[in-house]
């Protein structure tokens, strides 16, 4: 009687009492209950909506919820360690070495589904385990509803079919959030709902902590980032989007493959931190005595993979930039990178082309997808312009007419901006060594949120691609794409630059314009006690060995990085990187 009083209080404390306990309440108390009941018993939680900011009422009573939350909390952890360990002087161990599973839930539903209303399977005897997210007992009866990773089954436990001493287990010892192994004969109730009638279970893994009140959700939209394996459990949904993830990635990898292309992995701790302009991580290696930096890219390595005779190579993984958080930015982002020999980034256009679209077959079996309520067409081929072409369109200024003179780009700029946006800031274009730059802002600012539907902006300037071929029709432009979707990058690609003096030259241009602008920002955070140099407070290195590399000769050819993380953004509908990234990198918690 004590432990199943202690049972009783646990339930309590979570959200679910006992049927006597409900049957003291007066009639209309008793049916909020039986809603509240069911509520606590889905398999899904409400929608993560935050409180409205500046409600000093509701923050109040939130706080007040909280502390009474965790004071639950520890509460329920104190009587659940006490089961613990009656469960093991009882001769039981809570935390099972394995379980022999005959069927996944699914696998029941589908074999089993056409069974009659309170017909039964006798000579069929099934084994499942999953996670226990609902349990209701009536006397000598009792229904729980497991979960697994294909779905959801109800185990019928009779006190007949089972030992005196089995069943009380179950009513006293088996909480909300336990992982289970059942056995027994299938059959469906005389209400419809498909369950396994136990004749055997045990406890596999004792829960401690109470799973989130599902009738409030899980709300705390950053707890959902930080523990996100109880955001899955109360979410499941949430653990399609990576299901979704490794399934776009799959067909990424089959995609490369039919196409002839090897996957190789490039080093991530690098001497010099090249490939791309950002910030990297620096960390130190003792036994080298030597600063290392986490790599920004896979460029130039995987280039080094084509002097070195393999023509057609990519890599998935990791890219680390110390930079801001956002949305649409996490310090470390998933890309894949290819390179293929003796071709253009024409050719990469129809790569990106072929990759996203069977992506977006493989997982909606359609190519209009909708977007946070837009609706996009990947039907192929997809627009294509120019960088100056779109901002002509935009502004009306056609910027091949300032040729060198960047001071005159810059104050049509600057007007420009003050007359279509509500930026009255003047030190956008400040720090632009070239008209390029300028122009580029321009794009950033104007133009690329406004690029919905599937867009290849080509042939950017020289000045801001230090990495790829001069344009062979356009002097000052590069042969280089960005592909758009949705106002967002997805893709980046060049026609590679393989001469080693035109490449040791731009490098050099690279580093000087690096260093004027971080020289510009720090006396300007100086004199305004604003720390806008942070961003460039690092040094820029030339890698010799990578030129050294091209001066054995790279042979023509294009190359491509991709986001993964937005793309899987875009299949899966989801607002936000933190969404599609398992576990993000959050601000430490105060």
């Amino acid at each position: 009687m004590d432990a199943l009083r202690v049972w009783r209080a646990s339930s309590h404390l979570i959200g679910f009492a006992s049927m006597a306990a409900a049957a003291a309440v007066p009639a209309t108390s008793r049916i909020r209950f039986r809603f509240l009941q069911v509520r606590c018993c889905s398999a899904a939680a409400a929608p993560a909506t935050p409180a409205p900011a500046g409600n000093a009422a509701t923050s109040d009573r939130s706080r007040r919820r909280s502390s009474s939350s965790t004071s639950d909390r520890e509460s329920v952890r104190a009587i659940r360690l006490k089961k613990v360990e009656e469960l093991r002087s009882k001769g039981h161990e809570p935390y099972a070495y394995k379980w022999d599973r005959s069927h996944t839930t699914k696998e029941l539903q589908d074999a089993y589904n056409h069974l009659a209303s309170g017909e039964e399977c006798k000579e069929v005897s099934v084994s499942i385990s999953g996670r226990v997210i609902a349990r209701r007992a009536f006397g000598k009866l009792a229904f729980v509803t497991l979960r697994d990773d294909s779905g959801t089954i109800q185990l019928y436990c009779e006190k007949e079919s089972l030992t005196d001493d089995h069943f009380e287990q179950l009513k006293t010892f088996v909480d909300i959030g336990d992982i289970l192994g059942a056995s027994g004969s299938i059959k469906k109730t005389e209400k419809g709902e498909l369950s396994v009638y136990v004749k055997y279970f045990e406890i596999l893994t004792k829960s401690l902590l109470p799973l989130p009140d599902k009738y409030h959700g899980l709300t705390d939209v950053d707890k959902r980032y930080r523990q996100r394996y109880v955001d899955m459990i109360a979410n499941p949904e949430v653990a399609d989007v990576f299901r979704i993830r490794a399934k776009i990635v799959s067909e990424i990898r089959k995609t490369m493959e039919s196409l002839g292309f090897i996957e190789v992995e490039t080093p991530v701790l690098q001497g010099a931190a090249g490939g791309a302009e950002a910030r990297p991580f620096v960390t130190y290696h003792n036994s080298l005595g030597r600063d290392l930096y986490l790599r920004i890219a896979t460029e130039l390595h995987l280039k080094r993979m084509l002097v070195g005779g393999l023509e057609k190579v990519y890599e998935i993984g990791r890219i680390f930039r110390n930079e801001g958080l956002s949305t649409r930015h996490n310090p470390e982002f998933t890309t894949i990178e290819m390179y293929e020999a003796y071709s253009d980034y024409e050719s990469m256009m129809t790569m990106a082309e072929e990759i996203i679209t069977r992506c977006a077959l493989a997982v909606h079996g359609k190519l209009n997808i909708d977007y946070q309520g837009t609706k996009i067409s990947l039907q192929r081929p997809w627009r294509r312009q120019s960088m100056h072409n779109l901002v002509k369109e935009a502004t009306g200024v056609d910027f091949n007419e300032f040729g060198d003179n960047v001071e005159a780009a810059k104050k049509v700029a600057q007007g420009i901006l003050r007359t279509k946006t509500e930026d009255k800031n003047d030190t956008l274009f400040g720090t632009c060594p070239s008209v390029g730059h300028v122009l580029n802002e321009v794009f950033e600012t104007l133009v690329e949120p406004t690029l919905i539907q599937p867009t290849f902006v080509l042939d950017y300037p020289i000045e801001i691609s230090p990495l790829a071929k001069p344009h062979r029709r356009c002097a000052g432009l590069t042969e280089r794409f960005e592909l758009f979707i949705c106002g967002r990058e997805i893709g980046n690609a060049f026609s590679e630059l393989t001469d080693p003096i035109d490449q040791r030259s731009r490098f050099e241009e690279q580093i000087k314009q690096h260093n004027v602008k971080r020289s510009a920002l720090t006396a300007e955070s100086k004199s305004s006690e604003v720390k806008s140099g942070d961003d460039y407070a690092y040094d820029v290195a030339l890698d010799e060995d990578f030129v050294t590399s091209l001066e054995y000769g790279m042979p023509p050819a294009s190359g491509m990085g991709l986001g993964i993380d937005r793309l899987v953004m875009f299949l899966t509908n989801s607002a936000s990187i933190r969404d599609v990234i398992a576990f993000p990198v959050l601000k430490i918690r105060q």
